[in-house]
């Protein structure tokens, strides 16, 4: 199972909101005849991560989800896929957490484990943010991280409170 995270919390160049524009993101995720969309979480509305950790982030809330996929792909070939679909929805890399119109990060590629080249698996920060644990206790429960060994619902127990809410 391929396991990624959806994000925006900028209007797309053509007006699209951060949700249309994570709705047409999880619909472009089928577009590799490799994968196939097996399931997607609902949508959550989630503080950005640096007001979260106390600084002032001066940005609009995200809009978060995760998708599951089925089928055969290399990671580096995946992530140039996402940057690909980030940079048709007017995705301009910049600060890190910094605000932005689509982020799409690969969470997990079934057990695989991996430092280098990019993308590094699991997702390195994954664990630690609800923003990730939640949707993804939705389309994955029971989901073991390859690293850690824990599965997501206690990895999402052991978090300190985040901002997080349905939409």
């Amino acid at each position: 199972m391929i396991l990624i995270a959806l994000g925006a919390n900028l209007p797309a160049p053509d007006g699209a909101s951060p949700l249309a524009t994570c709705q047409a993101a999880a619909e472009a995720l089928n577009g590799l005849p490799e994968l196939r969309l097996q399931a997607l979480s609902r949508w959550y509305r989630t503080a950005p991560m640096l007001s979260q950790l106390g600084a002032p982030a001066g940005q609009p809330d995200y809009i978060n989800g995760v998708a599951a996929l089925e089928g055969e792909i290399e990671p580096a070939a995946l992530l140039a896929w996402l940057q690909a679909i980030e940079a048709a929805a007017g995705r301009r890399r910049g600060a890190p957490d910094g605000p932005r119109t689509l982020d799409l990060d690969i969470i997990a590629m079934g057990d695989l484990v991996r430092d280098a080249p990019d993308p590094v698996l699991p997702h390195p920060r994954a664990h630690l943010r609800a923003f990730v644990l939640r949707p993804l206790a939705e389309v994955a429960p029971g989901w073991v991280h390859p690293r850690l060994h824990r599965t997501v619902e206690e990895l999402l127990a052991a978090l300190p409170p985040q901002e997080i809410s349905l939409l």
